[in-house]
């Protein structure tokens, strides 16, 4: 039995945050999936740059394309749409199996929509419906305009993976929209026995972001320096319990067990960006340190070969609740606002997809108008 068929033991579904044609191509991901390794994938605009960009892999398709006159970004999505269909099929028969607890696929809407609800929704909707796979997910990011999107889509029977979300209070607010969603449907006479969604809460970079702060404190040589001992590599696991406490209040709520009672399955918290990012740190921390009942852990190459052979297995998420909260309190008495820190990550993290998809697209431009 390998690390990842032990964690789901434990209730943690290894899903993969890689998708790439020649893994699809070569076997490669339908033996991950046989062997228990993943049991579902995750994609954003970062990981298809690199796919499109840093490969062959998609110039027959993108020839073919070539002759109908399409803008960058229908092309992108042509692309992408191919490639999460064969997954989804890939995965079809662990989500058939699972009874839809797994075997997902999720597919982005474009970063360029990020703060337009009724553009996001609208997309949301086309993309559904043009893989046409039911083990699909849809991501939208967890912003202020976002929400209202993630209320709509859930209503409208669209499997959704909330992205981006960094702090507590978003959180919140994330799972009070998918409540809504279920609720409106509900209120519709529509069945919610078959919509799934996750919660996608960052991990590491939230480290990367105190840590950086500590060792101004540190170099600064304040009176509060000597007060930093012990925080550094702390806040993003705290910051992660605190929210599955969130999760697991919400979740046994009356509120939300009136639609238990209908067929509703929980939102499950999904760990993202779990890769280690300091090399002083274990560099499967974010992975041993979140372990626990109905959660997803989305990993990328390095970190899923890490913990299949090193990883150490404990339910650890539950673990000195008191302490993660004593660990923001704090930072606070240092002058580190978690509000703030969380608030930079999430433009920040809008930002770098935005990012990434301009240059994908800019790519594709390029190589559409050299004739591939």
């Amino acid at each position: 039995m390998n690390n990842t068929i032990r964690l789901f033991v434990l209730g943690q579904s290894i899903w993969y945050d890689n998708i790439q044609r020649s893994l699809l191509k070569n076997g490669q991901f339908a033996e991950m999936i046989t062997r228990g390794e993943i049991r579902g994938v995750t994609s954003n605009p970062s990981i298809f740059k690199n796919a499109i960009t840093k490969s062959q892999d998609y110039d027959g398709s993108l020839q073919k394309i070539n002759q109908l006159g399409l803008s960058p970004e229908a092309v992108f999505f042509d692309l992408a749409v191919e490639d999460i269909q064969e997954a989804a099929d890939l995965f079809l028969p662990l989500y058939e199996q699972s009874q839809a607890g797994d075997g997902y696929v999720s597919l982005e809407v474009s970063p360029f929509l990020a703060d337009d609800a009724e553009a996001t929704l609208i997309q949301a909707k086309e993309l559904w419906q043009r893989v046409n796979r039911s083990n699909l997910m849809i991501k939208i990011p967890a912003t202020k305009a976002g929400l209202p999107a993630i209320t709509e889509a859930i209503a409208a029977g669209i499997n959704v993976n909330v992205t981006l979300i960094f702090s507590l209070e978003r959180y919140a607010e994330v799972m009070d929209a998918y409540l809504k969603g279920l609720e409106n449907r509900a209120e519709a006479g529509l069945p919610l026995d078959h919509i799934a969604s996750v919660a996608s809460f960052f991990v590491s970079r939230v480290d990367t972001n105190v840590d950086a702060k500590l060792q101004k404190l540190v170099e600064a040589g304040s009176v509060q320096a000597q007060n930093t001992e012990g925080l550094f590599g702390k806040a993003a696991i705290a910051n992660a319990r605190l929210a599955y406490k969130a999760y697991q209040e919400v979740f046994t709520s009356e509120r939300f067990l009136k639609l238990k009672a209908q067929g509703a399955r929980v939102q499950r918290p999904l760990w993202a960006s779990t890769s280690t990012k300091n090399p002083k740190y274990r560099d499967v921390i974010y992975v041993e340190e979140l372990i626990g009942p109905d959660t997803v852990n989305t990993v990328p190459p390095n970190t899923l070969l890490a913990f299949l052979d090193h990883g150490q297995i404990r339910p650890s998420l539950e673990e000195d609740l008191e302490g993660a909260q004593k660990t923001l309190d704090a930072l606070q008495e240092l002058g580190i606002s978690m509000k703030d820190v969380t608030y930079q990550l999430e433009i920040e993290g809008v930002a770098a997809f935005a990012d990434a998809f301009k240059v994908l697209l800019q790519a594709i431009e390029t190589r559409l108008a050299d004739g591939v």
